[in-house]
């Protein structure tokens, strides 16, 4: 699915489509070049979640931690990472619960560690505007395709 992303406003709403349809124990890796909107897109999920704090990157802290009712939100950011291996140091296999949902942007840095993603969205810049991708990787994946459609 691809669907054109006009101003920073649409990137938030359409992410929060997400909230309905991302079940706990979701892994959701954001792709995109820095300042792409994956970021922005969390906060769009966690928005229409209920959060009402702060949400920033993660990208001294490697993730941030927020409480929804009923499970955690787990935002990572891997682009400080300079070895795979720091996430077995940092617990990762911790974070990937069932009752959690994973939001990791720049996975490829956790490659060989990570396992597969349920859905991919993958954020280009064109211009001042966004083209926004999502590729359904698992079953789950699917299922959440078909719910956000």
């Amino acid at each position: 699915m691809k669907t054109h992303l006009p101003d920073e406003s649409a990137t938030l709403e359409f992410a929060g489509r997400f909230f309905r349809a991302l079940p706990p124990g979701c892994l959701v890796f954001l792709r995109g070049n820095l300042g792409a909107g994956k970021t922005t897109f969390v906060r769009g999920y966690l928005r229409a979640a209920g959060y009402p704090g702060k949400v920033k990157s993660p990208t001294f802290t490697l993730v941030e931690e927020y409480s929804l009712e009923g499970h955690a939100v787990y935002h990572f950011d891997l682009y400080r990472l300079t070895d795979p291996e720091e996430l077995e140091w940092m617990g990762m296999r911790d974070y990937l619960r069932p009752d959690a949902l994973c939001f990791i942007e720049w996975p490829e840095r956790g490659e060989g560690i990570l396992p597969n993603a349920d859905v991919e969205i993958i954020l280009d810049i064109e211009g001042s505007t966004r083209n926004l991708t999502i590729l359904p990787i698992s079953s789950i994946g699917q299922k959440v395709m078909e719910a956000i459609q």
